[in-house]
Order: structure tokens, then C-alpha cells, then sequence
């Protein structure tokens, strides 16, 4: 793969810049209830040395019902600061799965306008796999501060993607399976209605990856045409709860496809409004 410390950067980059004083790793793992794992006890157990837990539930809007919301300025500055990440650092975010939730964390941060940030491709899986060196040992914090510039365009609201999907002027993209897409599976979270946006096309996360590590540049592309995306339209991606729609905005990133945003909302919220549109069946 290319490397490319804005995107995504291989096991081979880290393990050559792991002592490099400006890099700062964050080990973002989440998981699903029904995974059965817990990411913040995993990481006391085992991380890469140097690494920091980003919690993704704390990092998050406490004020909002919604899951793991995108947090306010002033408590992201705060947590990042805490955890000595700040200006001029090369940030690499790295999960427990391969790539799953990492990928929401460098969504996070380029929003909150962070430009050097990559994830970790095939994460601590590839990286343990490939006998790479591992700690249990907290890393030693020095505080630095963070500028931060919200890229307001990158995140959409339920009512922006209401209009989008009324108006087609965007690609409203679905990472869910496609039988929770289809609405023949029923949702994990309880409440919900099966489904999907209208109009909306899916592109399942999982069809982006081969063992946790992410297709190349043409591959991608390629899947998102085979969905009949039409990509000169700008792109909304969407899932569950905001999670794995940031792997769909990576891999577009990849491609070279820039104008993308993320519903925060997703499905845990359009699935809830009794007053929005559902559609079911295939896309």
C-alpha cells in the first residue's frame, strides 16, 4: 500500500516512526455490545508502546440522548490536551478489530480540523501479528495545546440529510449490512425501525476491507461504483450509530473523493423519528 500519513499508513511506517518525538498514537477501541469486548480493559492489557485510550463514549456530547455524539469544542480541546495531543503532532489512530472504529476518531479529528492524522491500517491485530513490540505500560503525558478550526462541512444533521434525500443532490450512503439496510434483519438497538434512508445506497463497511486491511485505492473506487454511487454528487455517509460511516469516508479519501460529510446521527436517530420516511428492500 502507499503510505500516506493523512489517510492511512501501514505497520511497516509505524514500526519506523514509533520513537519519532511528534508521533502520537491513539488506541481507539469500540465495540458493539454483542462483540462482547470491552476496549478500555484490552488496552490496559495490551497496547502499542506510546499509545493513549481515546474513549469514544467519554469524547463525546454528554448533553445529547444519541449515542457517542460529536463532542463540543471546548471537551474535545480538554480530553485531547489531557492526553498531551495537540498541535504539531503526526497522530495515528489504531483499533482492536483491523479497522472499525479508528476510523471514526480520524473522522473526529480532521472535523475538528487536525490535518495530520492517519489510521493505523490492519491495526493492533496486523501489528501483534507481525511480532511487533507491545506494553501495558501508561504512556508519560506532556501537556500541548490544540488549535482548533470545525470544519463545519465534514458532519450533517438530521435535518440537512432530510433535504439531501428529498432533494437527490447528494449520495446518501448506508456502511450497515445489507439485511439491516434491506430491513429484513431487525436492529440491535432496541426502538428502532428496520430500514433505511430513502434513496440512500449501501455500501457495507466489511466489502471495504480484506482481513482488516483496506483495499487498494482502485478497489475502493470500484465497490462504490458497483453500488451505482454516482460520484460527482457530494457524499453522506451514514450507519448504525456514526461508527463505521467514517471507514466509508476514509476509503473515499482514498480514492481521491473529498467532498464527503457523516450523518452523526445515522440510523440510531433517523430510525427513531417516527415522522421520517422509511424505505425497505434493496437499494
Amino acid at each position: 500500500m502507499s503510505d500516506d500519513p493523512k489517510t492511512l499508513v501501514s505497520t511497516e511506517w509505524l514500526a519506523a516512526h514509533l520513537k519519532d518525538p511528534d508521533l502520537r498514537l491513539l488506541d481507539a477501541s469500540w465495540y458493539l455490545p454483542d462483540m462482547g469486548r470491552n476496549g478500555r480493559e484490552e488496552f490496559s492489557e495490551v497496547h502499542i508502546p506510546g499509545a493513549r485510550f481515546f474513549d469514544i463514549d467519554d469524547i463525546s456530547d454528554g448533553r445529547s440522548d444519541l449515542p457517542h455524539m460529536v463532542p463540543p469544542v471546548e471537551k474535545f480541546m480538554s480530553r485531547l490536551r489531557a492526553m498531551g495531543v495537540g498541535d504539531g503532532h503526526q497522530i495515528v489512530v489504531y483499533d482492536g478489530s483491523g479497522i472499525f472504529s479508528a476510523a471514526r476518531v480520524w473522522w473526529l479529528l480532521k472535523l475538528m480540523g487536525q490535518k495530520d492524522v492517519a489510521v493505523l491500517d490492519g491495526g493492533l491485530p496486523k501489528w501483534i501479528a507481525e511480532g511487533r513490540p507491545t506494553d501495558d505500560m501508561p504512556p508519560v503525558i506532556r501537556d500541548r495545546h490544540m488549535t482548533v478550526r470545525r470544519q463545519n462541512h465534514m458532519v450533517r444533521d438530521v435535518t440537512q440529510v432530510s433535504h439531501a434525500a428529498k432533494l437527490a443532490d447528494h449520495e446518501i450512503i448506508d456502511a450497515r449490512g445489507p439485511s439491516r439496510f434491506a430491513g429484513s434483519e431487525p436492529e440491535p438497538r432496541a426502538g428502532l425501525r428496520a430500514g433505511h434512508i430513502p434513496g440512500s445506497k449501501n455500501v457495507h463497511y466489511a466489502t471495504l476491507l480484506d482481513d482488516g486491511v483496506m483495499k487498494s485505492p482502485e478497489e475502493l473506487r470500484a465497490v462504490f461504483e458497483a453500488a451505482n454511487i454516482d460520484l460527482s454528487k457530494p457524499a453522506i455517509t451514514s450507519c448504525g450509530s456514526g461508527v463505521t460511516a467514517a471507514i466509508l469516508c476514509l476509503a473515499m479519501e482514498r480514492f481521491g473523493k473529498t467532498d464527503h460529510s457523516l450523518y452523526d446521527g445515522s440510523w440510531t436517530e433517523w430510525g427513531a423519528f417516527p415522522t421520517l420516511p422509511v424505505a425497505t428492500g434493496e437499494a
